[in-house]
C-alpha cells in the first residue's frame, strides 16, 4: 500500500506540474498570437500595394498599452495626441487585432490613388496601414468598462503627410 501511494502521489504531481506547463505556453502563445495577427494582416495588406512589411516594436507596443490601459474607463475614442502614426478602433465584444486591421482596411475603397485623396468618406486608417516609411508597429487592446474593446496601433515613422502618397 505505501509504494502505491507513492506511485499515486508521484503521477499527481506529474500531472499537475504537466498542467502547469500546458497553461503557461497556452497563455504565451495567445499573448504572442494577437501580436502575430496584427503584424500578419497589416502585412498583407500592405503587401497588396507592394509596399514593404512593418516589424513589432517593444516600445511601441507599451506605448500604446499605457494608453489602451488609460482608456478601459470611458473607452472614448480619442487620439493620444503622441509622438507615433495612430489607427484606433472599439467594437463590442472580442474585437482581434486581425479584425481591426480588417476594419481600417475597409476604407480602402474610399481612396483614389490618382488624385491622392479621400473620396465619399474617409481613408485615413487605410493610408496609415499602408504608409510606405512606416517600418515599426506595436498595437494593445483593452477591455472597457462599458463591454467595448479598445484597439491602438501605433506606427512609426508616422504615416498621413498632406500631400504624399502613402506608396
Amino acid at each position: 500500500m505505501g509504494s502505491s501511494t507513492k506511485s499515486l502521489e508521484a503521477t499527481i504531481v506529474f500531472f499537475m506540474g504537466l498542467t502547469l506547463i500546458i497553461t503557461t505556453q497556452a497563455l504565451q502563445a495567445s499573448k504572442y498570437q494577437s501580436h502575430i495577427d496584427f503584424v500578419a494582416t497589416h502585412n498583407a495588406i500592405r503587401a497588396e500595394v507592394g509596399v514593404g512589411p512593418l516589424s513589432w516594436n517593444k516600445t511601441l507596443a507599451a506605448y500604446a498599452r499605457n494608453y489602451a490601459n488609460s482608456k478601459i474607463g470611458n473607452c472614448e475614442m480619442e487620439h493620444s495626441g503622441g509622438p507615433y502614426g495612430e489607427n484606433l478602433a472599439e467594437g463590442y465584444g472580442h474585437m482581434s487585432g486581425e479584425e481591426a486591421v480588417k476594419f481600417w482596411a475597409t476604407e480602402k475603397a474610399n481612396y483614389d490613388y490618382a488624385s491622392n485623396k479621400c473620396v465619399n468618406d474617409e481613408c485615413g486608417h487605410y493610408t496609415q496601414v499602408v504608409w510606405r516609411n512606416s517600418v515599426h508597429l506595436g498595437c494593445a487592446r483593452a477591455k472597457c468598462r462599458n463591454g467595448w474593446m479598445f484597439v491602438i496601433c501605433s506606427y512609426d515613422p508616422p504615416g498621413n503627410y498632406e500631400g504624399e502618397r502613402p506608396y
